[in-house]
């Protein structure tokens, strides 16, 4: 009886193994080419002209100065323009991590740099942190050195 079941098992597994490999048919909109070629025009074009940074981006470990916290966007771009009309050379760079956004300044290679500009910043803004984090790396500047 065994040997029959088995048989019949067997039998009956075998159009499972015949099945034929078909074809894929792929029906898409001819408007996602159009914008595939849009997407790729875009991206060709140059920066904008408010963006003048001389060679290329090389993100880096480095530190950064937290000046403000806070829920308020618009309190934490207010903060961000009062930051810039004070040191206009120093990249601010705004984070939203919910439910607060974090306005962090410079691009610093040793936490001693970082250091001497909270120091600075003391009397302006009290309420400063140091983190450490992915930096864009900062153009060195060899007109010291003889």
């Amino acid at each position: 009886m065994k040997v029959v079941y088995t048989c019949l098992f067997c039998l009956l597994c075998i159009p499972v193994f015949a099945q034929k490999k078909g074809e894929v048919i792929i029906i898409k909109d001819p408007l996602i080419d159009s914008m595939i070629e849009k997407r790729l025009e875009l991206s060709k074009r140059t920066a904008p002209a408010t963006i003048k940074r001389t060679g290329p981006v090389v993100a880096q470990m480095g530190y950064r100065v937290q000046v403000f916290y806070g829920s308020d966007r618009k309190e934490t771009f207010q903060q961000q323009s009062r930051f810039k009309t004070l040191y206009p050379k120093l990249n601010t760079y705004i984070t939203y991590r919910e439910p607060n956004y974090y306005l962090r300044v410079g691009d610093f290679r040793t936490r001693l740099e970082a250091q001497r500009l909270m120091n600075a910043l003391r009397p302006n803004f009290p309420t400063l942190f140091i983190f450490r984090e992915k930096i864009n790396a900062p153009t060195l500047d060899y007109s010291n050195d003889d």
